[in-house]
């Protein structure tokens, strides 16, 4: 019920999202800072489908162990049995299963021992009353904070936590020397212009073709032409814009994350890599064709949406030229933590 979890007394915590994505484990970011900022003691595990939660949450300090369950568990039964049964050795004072309508974190969470469990209960609980009418937000990432937040004890009036992935100093002077590879530039040298990566790839209906990029790209350069684009390729290596732009490719998510860091601002349709930019601090813009922007979109500090639906790709880099001109103004972004002075 709400209001019933203890403001003291939870040390051990585990957080289920049995997801092999990597939107959708970014997304578990918040949750991650809000039970740091309200139990600063404790310590968590994280149940991750695949090895992407290794990879993303290896700089948390509060975070113990990830247990990495298989994409194609069907293959692994043994491996699968053998995790399950170390995370059922385990006890824990709070288990929260951070996604509402998946069916594998209901089951993590039934067989967890955890004096207390946190979860959308079904519609059809008795108990789903008390928590489906109340005003839950839109997005997504906030969504499991909210939960957390109505079942403490105690009240708490700052904003939701951002996206956020730990990224070490080392990793972000290396990311700055790659880019500065990438770019032609010698090292610790400021960049005299602005650097803008952009991602062109997505899943279905929500990529873009290949000429709207084109037409994309070409009118955010004739308007902001001290812009440098660097095309990110996809984890099939294809390049999907002009292979005059400098490009960057890696299957690291950290790698990934450590150049984008290093970068002024970035593009994406909304995607895995789009969540991961928003995590790194980096001025985000999202382009959203078919899906939700209030339930997906990057959000906090300077970052934005736009519904690109009925809108030419002129009409959205003029969008995305203006936003850069503001964005890279009002930044917070740590440029000095990437030698840009």
């Amino acid at each position: 019920m709400p209001g019933q979890l203890p403001v003291r007394g939870i040390h051990r915590v585990l957080v289920c999202r049995p997801n092999h994505r990597l939107g959708n484990t970014v997304l578990i970011s918040p949750l991650l800072a809000e039970i740091e900022a309200l139990y600063p003691g404790a310590e968590i595990d994280v149940v991750s489908g695949g090895s992407i939660g290794e990879h993303l949450f290896a700089g948390c300090i509060h975070v113990r162990r990830i247990y990495s369950l298989p994409r194609k568990i069907a293959r692994h039964l043994w491996t699968t049995v053998k995790l399950l049964g170390q995370l059922r050795h385990d006890t824990y004072d709070l288990a929260i299963d951070a996604c509402i309508d998946s069916q594998s974190g209901r089951l993590l969470l039934a067989i967890t021992k955890a004096r207390f469990k946190l979860g959308y209960p079904d519609e059809q609980s008795p108990s789903a009353a008390a928590w489906h009418d109340l005003p839950r937000p839109e997005h997504l990432a906030k969504r499991s904070v909210f939960l957390l937040r109505t079942a403490y004890a105690g009240e708490i009036s700052r904003p939701y936590p951002p996206l956020r992935l730990r990224l070490q100093k080392a990793e972000k002077d290396q990311g700055r020397e790659v880019l500065d590879a990438v770019l032609g530039e010698p090292e610790q040298t400021a960049h005299p212009h602005m650097v803008v990566g952009v991602f062109a790839n997505a899943t279905g209906a929500k990529c873009y073709r290949t000429d709207w990029w084109s037409q994309f790209i070409g009118k955010l350069l004739a308007q902001q032409p001290d812009v440098r684009i660097v095309n990110l390729l996809a984890e099939h290596g294809e390049c999907q814009l002009d292979e005059r732009l400098a490009s960057y490719y890696t299957r690291d998510p950290r790698r990934l994350a450590a150049m984008i860091a290093c970068m002024d601002a970035f593009i994406s349709a909304d995607c895995g890599v789009m969540h991961l930019a928003a995590a790194t601090g980096t001025p985000t813009m999202g382009l959203f064709s078919t899906s939700s922007s209030a339930k997906y979109g990057p959000y906090g500090g300077s970052n934005t949406s736009v519904d690109t639906r009925d809108m030419s790709a002129a009409d959205v880099a003029a969008i995305a030229a203006d936003w850069l001109k503001l964005a890279t103004a009002k930044s917070l972004h740590d440029n000095t933590a990437c030698g840009k002075a």
